[in-house]
């Protein structure tokens, strides 16, 4: 089973960037997926996730600039990042947990893991 997370790069405040992360292996439609990030010297961070029906939940810190979304014939999630902020710079993982049809917003409950892409937001 893998994750396999792409689309980071270095942009400007307030342009966007979409990420992806297609699964192989197994099927996650059945499962919640989420994105995570960790910036330099901080912990790893909540940012987004969707349940396997499509209900979605955000910190508070990027609601109303991302949107999650996904698409389970591809087996894929997306991260649309709109607005970007320098606070938004960091490496974001992408992560898949199964067994729960809510948002599910602790790291904990998340079995797979992508091995993560850079993004940095330059001021």
């Amino acid at each position: 089973v893998q994750l396999q997370a792409s689309g980071g790069g270095l942009v400007q405040a307030g342009d966007s960037l979409r990420l992806s992360c297609a699964a192989s292996g197994r099927s996650f439609s059945g499962c919640f997926m989420g994105w995570f990030r960790q910036a330099p010297g901080k912990e790893r961070e909540f940012v987004t996730t969707i349940t396997s029906s499509g209900t979605s939940t955000y910190a508070d810190s990027v609601r109303d600039r991302f949107t999650i979304s996904r698409d389970n014939a591809k087996n894929t999630v997306y991260l649309q990042m709109d607005m970007l902020k320098p606070e938004d710079t960091a490496v974001y993982y992408c992560a898949a947990g199964c067994g729960y049809n809510r948002p599910v917003r602790s790291s904990t409950f998340y079995h797979y893991w992508g091995q993560g892409t850079q993004v940095t937001v330059s001021s």
